[in-house]
């Protein structure tokens, strides 16, 4: 495994040095046990994989030489259309960095291998991200505060819904606001300032009457003043606000269930912020209504954006609050509809403009709310569920892709595991084809192990490389899976290629990048060892996978075309040798994080040779062909894929 760039002749030469140390070696082996024979397995297996005719066959792993400074917990990827690569870490899931302020974002150029450190407003860690109709990135959400483990929590705290009866003004409570409990006269604090609507008159629809009024709520975090078990409380109660005076003290009040030392999970942030990729900054946009930690960002056909799930400014799941992002105002709106789902959940626009959740999602939530897969139509807020998962119960922390061509609406859905800190893993690969007027999911090819958290990346060449993962809920007991393999869509097989150097699963990820290969990156092992004895390290290496089409000869190129094509359009492109091509396509950037990435799809082009060229058109359906930049892809006869060109489409 090398450094990558690296020239050639320098691979040729280190491979005959191998080969030849190799051969000394096994020739004293006998002289020298186990410890010398090991050596040599090594070395064989390194001569073997730097060998031209095995790397044709099963592509190369290189590791990316990123300078000391640039090193980062990398938990967010997306691929800009300047052909750069965005890295976010934020805090890193490190509660120092968070403490100190410490937020980081990276900027890799893979054509010059340049980093640049990029100023970074907030803590972005487990934010959402999705590309925009103009190239920017939309990245929204991001961590108010970090878990606290039971046993770590000294005072007792928990959720107060707020209650305003006044129809007549809204209110906002500073924070340190105090609440006691009108029967068990216990006081808790606000942490953060808090707006409660004004309540809601209720009249009957077909008389007019007036039927009643409806609280205006808002939801805080409170803690109690001071440490220890005996300010824990157990059941519901009312809470008298101090410092309300007149009508106001009878119209706010707080409710709040059971306040105790139990775990307080992640808090989210509302802040939003649109990433130029020209400018190389982030650029501050209207927070969302809603704080969300691991949300999903979903573009839908006119190029507004839908967010989704996350946990809340007290730690909690969005209670269904969805809403969109529309770019021109660079706005929210709450979209009036209430569906929960689990935090980052697999939604993806389907070519009919409705969306698909693949039932993948990332963790937090209830194991029986919202994790069901179905297509759900935004505008009536109908969802129809598709039936036929074997394994139900172990969608967490898998993978869901679109595969080629997105115009087949069939996805697969990758791996996954249990709820929660489950030791459940699973070894399916789901698919289902959405073109069925009774869609439902069967079994496709199974992976040797069960795999939890796997990296899933569509090819130029229309297939998909499947890697890194572990056995085990963040990689205990060793458990990561040290494979890759190729999944080709149309005989629905698996075909094992080179493996991996490190192991990959929770905060990992994969991009596909321009020139045709795949950058992995991220990990973050809950332990160090087998015996689970040892806390884990974030893994900062990165590793490049060059897929067995760009060890051939030679490969397409493109030139001379539009940087923008209208839908529905034609452009054309020169070429060297137009009767050798074969297929056109449009692939979307990835914008990947916890190994959900729903931006991914890659569009069939109809093509025209011509004499000195090829003619592509592009389709006319923006659900299909969300509005937005694409790199445009060609391949041979062996399929053997150009760089991608990038187009935009308006």
């Amino acid at each position: 495994m090398s450094a990558i760039p690296v020239r050639h002749n320098h691979r040729k030469n280190r491979a005959r040095r191998i080969a030849i140390g190799a051969a000394v070696i096994v020739a004293v082996a006998g002289f020298n046990g186990p410890a010398l024979y090991r050596f040599s397995s090594e070395q064989y297996h390194e001569y073997k994989i730097n060998r031209p005719e095995y790397k044709a066959e099963n592509g190369h792993w290189d590791f990316l030489d990123i300078p000391a400074d640039f090193k980062i917990n990398s938990i967010h990827a997306s691929l800009l259309h300047t052909g750069k690569v965005l890295l976010i870490a934020g805090s890193g899931n490190n509660q120092k960095n968070f403490d100190a302020g410490k937020f980081e974002s990276v900027l890799w150029d893979p054509e010059t291998n340049k980093y640049k450190m990029i100023p970074t407003p907030k803590d972005m860690f487990c934010s959402g991200h999705t590309q925009l109709p103009d190239g920017n990135l939309l990245v929204a959400g991001g961590t108010k505060r970090y878990e606290k483990l039971k046993g770590d929590v000294t005072k007792a705290g928990g959720l107060m819904i707020v209650h305003n009866e006044d129809p007549d003004k809204p209110i906002t409570l500073p924070a340190g606001t105090v609440f006691t409990g009108k029967g068990n006269g216990k006081t808790f604090v606000s942490k953060d300032p808090v707006l409660v609507e004004k309540a809601t008159k209720i009249f009957d629809k077909e008389t007019g009457a007036f039927l009643r009024t409806e609280p205006g709520l808002g939801r805080i975090y409170v803690e109690a003043r001071e440490s220890g078990k005996k300010y824990e409380t157990g059941t519901e109660d009312n809470y008298r606000v101090h410092g309300m005076k007149g009508s106001d003290a009878r119209n706010v009040y707080g409710i709040a269930q059971k306040l105790a030392l139990d775990k307080k999970d992640f808090q989210g942030i509302r802040e939003a912020f649109e990433f130029d990729p020209v400018a190389e900054k982030y650029i501050k946009v209207d927070p969302m209504n809603e704080a969300r930690w691991y949300p999903t960002l979903t573009t839908l056909k006119d190029g507004k954006v839908l967010a989704m799930s996350g946990l809340d400014e007290i730690g909690q799941i969005v209670p269904g609050k969805d809403e969109i992002y529309d770019p021109k105002t660079r706005s929210w709106e709450y979209t009036g509809i209430i569906r929960k789902f689990p935090t980052y959940p697999a939604v993806f626009l389907m070519d009919n403009g409705k969306l698909f959740y693949s039932g993948s999602n990332a963790g937090y939530g209830p194991a029986d709310v919202g994790r069901d897969p179905g297509i759900w139509d935004l505008e009536t807020n109908k969802f129809d569920k598709i039936p036929g998962l074997s394994d139900p119960d172990q969608l967490e922390t898998s993978a869901t892709v679109m595969l080629p061509p997105a115009q087949d609406q069939k996805f697969m859905v990758i791996g996954g595991g249990g709820v929660g800190e489950s030791d459940k893993s699973s070894d399916k690969s789901r698919l289902v084809d959405l073109k069925d007027p009774d869609p439902r999911f069967t079994d496709g090819p199974a992976l040797e192990k069960g795999t939890r958290y796997p990296s899933a990346s569509l090819l130029p060449d229309d297939s998909v490389l499947v890697t890194g993962g572990s056995e085990d809920y963040r990689g205990r007991g060793g458990s990561d899976v040290l494979q890759a393999r190729m999944y080709d869509p149309k005989s629905s097989t698996y075909k094992r290629v080179a493996d991996p150097a490190v192991g990959r699963n929770y905060h990992s990820g994969s991009v596909l990048l321009p020139d045709g290969r795949v950058m992995i990156f991220g990990s973050d092992s809950l332990y160090a060892d087998k015996a689970n004895t040892k806390p884990g390290v974030f893994e900062q290496r990165i590793e490049i996978y060059t897929p067995p089409y760009l060890f051939r000869d030679s490969r397409p190129t493109l030139s001379d075309g539009p940087k923008s094509v209208e839908r529905g359009g034609t452009a054309a492109f020169r070429t060297k040798d137009p009767a050798s091509l074969k297929t056109a396509k449009l692939m979307r950037p990835s914008a990947v994080t916890h190994v959900t990435d729903v931006e991914q799809r890659s569009v069939a082009l109809d093509m025209t040779k011509t004499a000195d060229g090829i003619e592509v058109t592009i389709p006319k359906n923006s659900a299909l062909v969300p509005p937005g930049w694409y790199m445009l892809f060609v391949t041979d006869e062996e399929g053997t894929p150009s760089e991608g060109v990038w187009v935009d489409i308006p």
